[in-house]
């Protein structure tokens, strides 16, 4: 059995997942009542975009924490710059 992976930063991630979930429930009760597609596709954007951030931070936090001392800063400042683009 592997030891879990946790880092500092990770509960900071779980919350930030949890109020997109809750969002996303929000979200889908409002296409249960009804409410206007624009409304609705607002709200999931703002969903999409906390769950996005949220993996980007997770990649930045893996970047900073879980490469060798091999790398230097400026690789990670690479790395970070590109995974925007995941």
């Amino acid at each position: 059995m592997t030891k879990p992976h946790v880092h500092a930063t990770h509960p900071a991630l779980i919350a930030r997942l949890k109020r997109a979930d809750g969002h996303l429930r929000a979200v889908i009760g409002m296409i249960e009542e009804g409410k206007p597609c624009l409304e609705i596709a607002q709200q999931l954007q703002a969903v999409e975009k906390a769950v996005v951030n949220a993996k980007r931070a997770l990649i930045h936090d893996h970047v900073d924490h879980c490469l060798d001392a091999e790398h230097s800063a400026a690789d990670r400042d690479e790395l970070k710059a590109i995974s925007r683009y995941l």
